[in-house]
C-alpha cells in the first residue's frame, strides 16, 4: 500500500501538508523519486488517532 491510500488524501493534499508540517517529509531516492519511512509514515497515522471514549455505551452505577 503506497502512502497516499494510506493516508487517504490526493498528492496535491499530501504535498501540501508536508510544505505546512503536518506530514513527515519524504526520503529522496533520486531526482524524480521520493518514498518514506514506514515507521515515521506509522507514527504519523497513530498521533492522528482519535482517543478512545465510552460514548454510545450504557453504564449502570451502583
Amino acid at each position: 500500500m503506497g502512502v497516499l491510500e494510506a493516508v487517504g488524501v490526493s498528492k496535491s493534499t499530501l504535498y501540501q501538508w508536508i510544505k505546512d508540517g503536518h506530514f513527515v517529509a519524504p526520503v529522496r531516492l533520486g531526482p524524480r523519486a521520493v518514498a518514506w519511512r514506514s515507521d515515521d509514515v506509522d507514527a504519523w497515522m497513530a498521533s492522528r488517532q482519535p482517543a478512545r471514549t465510552d460514548a454510545g455505551q450504557n453504564h449502570v452505577s451502583a
